[in-house]
């Protein structure tokens, strides 16, 4: 008699056992099947100290190496926090940059795989942000008056600002202008414009790297020699290839 309640006993605990395991697999099934559960977030008490500091603006560069730098604008626009992202699992400090610039900026356009064009929120100034060593990068400032509109990179050599547009009286109806600045990075003085006023069309040619501007008083070029350079090579090693030379 005591042995069969035993057995009665041990047979109800080995039912509710399995009864417990097998909601616990199917509970743990449910939650790994939520896709917000394959969420983490990461705290940043988690991440390194100068991760705490509020930031401006970001820029996420990959490195020829492999890495993947992220630049974080600090106190507004005085500091630069650099981090090593490239592991989100172990974030990194590469360090902090001085900047002194005096006023946040916004990270605007690429100027080939090195540089950012930069624009500042509250005055009339841009620069260019330099990194050929991602850990030690620089900022070259320029009088930029008058650029708010669109901005399109002209290769490594320089960019293109779009400004305010009109509408000119053409003889064919009225037709949108926009007086544009060509602004050329490669030379150490920043502050040279060259401005087209009264563009009525723009466009470009990708392998030579040309853009054309029509205006009224006619044609102009805007050349980008090295890129020239990058396409005649092409076109003779191209030559060379199919000719068994």
């Amino acid at each position: 008699m005591k042995k069969s309640a035993c057995d009665k006993l041990s047979k109800c605990l080995r039912r509710a056992a399995t009864a417990i395991l097998v909601s616990g697999i199917a509970a743990a099934t449910t939650v790994h099947a939520n896709p917000f559960n394959d969420l983490v977030l990461v705290a940043p008490t988690d991440l390194p100290d100068i991760a705490q500091l509020p930031g401006d603006a970001m820029l996420l560069h990959d490195v020829n190496d492999g890495r993947t730098i992220l630049y974080v604008e600090q106190k507004l626009g005085a500091q630069l926090a650099i981090f090593d992202v490239t592991d989100p699992s172990h974030v990194k400090s590469q360090g902090l940059v001085q900047l002194g610039t005096g006023g946040p900026f916004d990270f605007v356009s690429s100027l080939g795989s090195q540089r950012e064009i930069v624009r500042f929120r509250q005055v009339q100034r841009g620069a260019v942000f330099d990194f050929p060593r991602a850990t030690s990068p620089s900022l070259t400032l320029f009088r930029a008056p008058d650029w708010r509109g669109p901005i399109a990179p002209l290769g490594d050599a320089g960019f293109i600002v779009n400004g305010e547009a009109s509408v000119g009286r053409e003889l064919n109806g009225p037709q949108t202008l926009g007086d544009y600045k060509v602004f050329d990075t490669a030379r150490l003085d920043l502050d040279r414009v060259l401005d087209v006023k009264q563009v009525r069309a723009t466009i470009s040619k990708q392998d030579t790297g040309t853009t054309f501007l029509l205006t009224g008083r006619g044609l102009y070029l805007i050349r980008q020699p090295a890129a020239e350079s990058e396409k005649n090579r092409r076109d003779e090693e191209w030559f060379s290839q199919h000719n068994g030379n």
